[in-house]
């Protein structure tokens, strides 16, 4: 421990010396003493981790607020140190950065999910007043996946999971690349071992024969620099493993197809130099079509700047060059945290605000969206999608996610404009509304002051979630009666179908459970919500009949096993010949509903078990025990009135973003219940959901699998067996 500690001191001391060592060493001491009878699951001293995480922000440079926030930041969550405690010893600044690490681990949630998204949610609204806490929590990721092989399996892949779809989009949404890269390296190892070590070992069989390939090249740049007068640092860039994966996979190639494994790049002076240097590199090779990138003149949204170029090089080996200054180079590998250098007593810069604008649109999304899934799944299109770039008519560069149409545009330049739109040209030609934008197009919004408002059908065709949240507001505050009627038509249709009434489902005190969740305050507000569509009817009444079912376990279990579903007819619909008032219950393992030809299967205590013919179990039955007189013939009843059944759909589509949303879109216009879904994805990109639904005939179930059969990407939906 001490010896870690003196290393920290010694990194700080190469670019710091004057920092405040004697705070420092008080924070070391109090996590020291804090953590000392806590061990992790690698059998170390615990006080291991946050020196661990601050030894990462010292190589970034960073701060005394931040190193000391690292040391202390696991204090206020796992001993009885509180946050009053840690302001008065170190200040407000290192107690909010403290505050804003710490995970609301003391608030009870409905799943695992709900409250990993919450935590993400208090984490962008720290980041909002203080930088440094994500700073802190991507270095106490990094280290926590560093060590993740002391988990299980099942945690791996979790942890492994949410790093790559939060945490390393998050670092290259600040421009830390060298964090972003090995978090997607390591995650990538636990997600998927057998590709992670093919791709090792392939690489390590040629490194030799690529690097000389690359040092012959750099070397021909260094005689041609040398002859035009320029200063460069050059060096070989390897692509780092998940990059390779990504090719790999979306492009259907195995490794030796992929020959751009290793990149040069170029460190010049002076942005003239940079674009010296590109003139250089296309005279002496032929430059691919459409792989050139000029980052400088139109930087990313996470402040980086370099050019990007793709040469045919040697032997017709294809090579990309990257070209940038000694800035543009610090900003790449550190991205925010560059700004956050200890620089003569001063941290961060004056146009901080202007870089970090992004995060003032989360907070947006956070105030309007109350449902956390959505607010997931528009956080990862916002923020962690590919970029275009658009213009005004006046020249103003506007960045997008990329597949942004015309509405989002609008949006972006105001939401009056947003909110008045009549039409758009595009590059001087009238467009459609849902136009999708791409790179270069000069786009003017055309508004009308007869337009009074967006219309409900925008919120299916904008991408972003500024303009889903602009026309929700629209929505919300101009039409609240309306949506009030809305929402609660639309919980009553819902709540008659599942066979309840209002009285049996909303009490004050269930209720008030939804209202404090999502920081509402009526009755009318939960209304208003399900109707302008910040809240869905599904998440209410999941929550209203969870309360339910606790309120009456006993007189549940207490009933038949066949009428425990919502009191709905005691046999599910089902008629067994020859036998009345059996116990009677569908099999889960094939889901029957009705029109779906059954049998029944006598069983030993439970009653007739009912399964479709063709379900593999029954099949097996009357192969292993013909002849046995357990099968009994059953058939559905005439009417199948308010009856509603479990069963299971298996959705196989090409994975990509967008996919889960609108599968739930397509089964919430048709007033279907989602019961459960588990998706994966296979590394061939190819995303297996297996969804759970009440359904009330085979029919209605046939209609669904048929729209989603119609959904971009999807090649098949089938009855799953569970």
């Amino acid at each position: 421990m001490d010896q870690m500690y003196a290393k920290l001191i010694e990194t700080i001391q190469g670019y710091n010396p004057g920092m405040d060592f004697d705070t420092l060493q008080k924070a070391y001491d109090l996590a020291k003493s804090a953590h000392a009878d806590q061990v992790r699951n690698t059998g170390e001293p615990y006080i291991i981790h946050p020196l661990s995480v601050a030894q990462i922000l010292a190589e970034l440079e960073l701060d005394c607020e931040s190193l000391v926030g690292a040391l202390l930041h696991d204090v206020v969550e796992d001993t009885d140190y509180t946050i009053a405690d840690v302001a008065r010893e170190f200040g407000d600044d290192v107690s909010i950065i403290v505050n804003g690490v710490t995970k609301l681990s003391k608030i009870q949630y409905t799943t695992q999910e709900e409250q990993q998204i919450e935590n993400l949610r208090k984490m962008f609204l720290a980041m909002a007043k203080d930088i440094r806490v994500i700073l802190i929590k991507l270095a106490d990721r990094l280290h926590n996946m560093r060590t993740l092989k002391f988990m299980s399996e099942d945690k791996q892949r979790e942890k492994a999971r949410e790093t790559l779809e939060v945490y390393a989009a998050l670092a290259h949404r600040l421009g830390m690349s060298k964090i972003k890269w090995e978090l997607e390296d390591l995650s990538l190892r636990y997600l998927d071992p057998v590709a992670y070590r093919e791709i090792s070992e392939s690489i390590s069989q040629k490194r030799k024969e690529r690097e000389q390939y690359i040092a012959d090249i750099i070397e021909t740049f260094r005689q041609k620099l040398n002859e035009l007068g320029i200063r460069a640092q050059l060096n070989g860039r390897a692509k780092h493993f998940y990059s390779i994966f990504r090719k790999m996979y979306t492009q259907n190639k195995n490794i030796d197809e992929i020959y751009d494994l290793f990149a040069v790049r170029a460190i010049v002076d002076s942005v003239k130099d940079c674009y010296a240097v590109l003139g250089m590199v296309h005279e002496l090779y032929y430059p691919i079509p459409g792989r050139f990138k000029d980052y400088i003149a139109m930087p990313k949204p996470n402040m980086y700047q370099s050019l990007h170029t793709t040469v045919m090089g040697p032997s017709g080996i294809p090579f990309e060059v990257q070209i940038r200054t000694q800035e543009m180079h610090k900003v790449a590998e550190f991205g925010i945290a560059a700004h956050w250098k200890y620089k003569e007593g001063v941290s961060g810069t004056s146009d901080m605000d202007e870089k970090l604008a992004w995060i003032g649109k989360i907070l947006e999304i956070q105030n309007e969206t109350v449902d956390s899934d959505d607010f997931m799944r528009t956080l990862k299109i916002d923020l962690f999608a590919d970029e275009v770039f658009v213009f005004t008519p006046k020249g103003d560069v506007i960045n997008l996610p990329a597949g942004s149409t015309s509405i989002d545009f609008a949006f972006a330049i105001h939401s009056a404009v947003g909110c008045r739109m009549a039409g758009v040209r595009v590059n001087g030609k009238i467009a459609t509304l849902d136009y999708i934008l791409q790179n270069g197009d000069i786009v003017e919004v055309l508004t009308s002051s007869a337009v009074h408002g967006p219309s409900r059908d925008w919120l299916k065709i904008c991408k972003t979630s500024q303009a889903r949240t602009k026309i929700n507001q629209w929505f919300k505050k101009e039409r609240r009666e309306e949506n009030i009627l809305r929402g609660k038509d639309m919980i009553d249709k819902e709540m008659k179908r599942l066979g309840f009434t209002h009285s049996q489902l909303f009490k004050p005190e269930w209720t008030e459970v939804i209202l404090k969740k999502y920081g509402m305050h009526t009755q009318d507000d939960i209304y208003a919500a399900v109707g302008y569509g910040a809240l869905t009817v599904n998440k209410v009444l999941s929550r209203l009949k969870e309360e339910y079912r606790l309120a009456h376990k006993n007189e549940l279990q207490a009933m038949p096993i066949a009428t425990q579903k919502l009191k709905r007819k005691s046999s599910n619909g089902i008629i067994v010949e020859g036998i009345d008032n059996c116990l009677v219950r569908l099999s889960r393992c094939c889901n029957p509903v009705p029109g779906d030809p059954v049998i029944g299967y006598i069983t030993r205590g439970r009653g007739v078990s009912v399964h479709r013919t063709d379900c593999p179990n029954i099949q097996a039955e009357q192969q292993i025990k013909n002849g046995s007189g357990r099968l009994i013939q059953v058939h559905w009843e005439d009417k199948q009135a308010d009856s509603a059944f479990l069963t299971d759909l298996q959705i196989a589509a090409y994975d990509r973003q967008g996919l889960l949303a609108e599968i739930t879109g397509v089964l919430f216009d048709m007033k279907i219940l989602i019961n459960a879904v588990h998706t994966k994805t296979t590394k061939e990109q190819i995303a297996i959901i297996n969804i759970t639904l009440e359904i009330s005939s085979k029919e209605q179930l046939d209609m669904v699998a048929k729209k989603l059969s119609g959904l971009g990407g999807v090649f098949e939906v089938t009855r799953h067996n569970v």
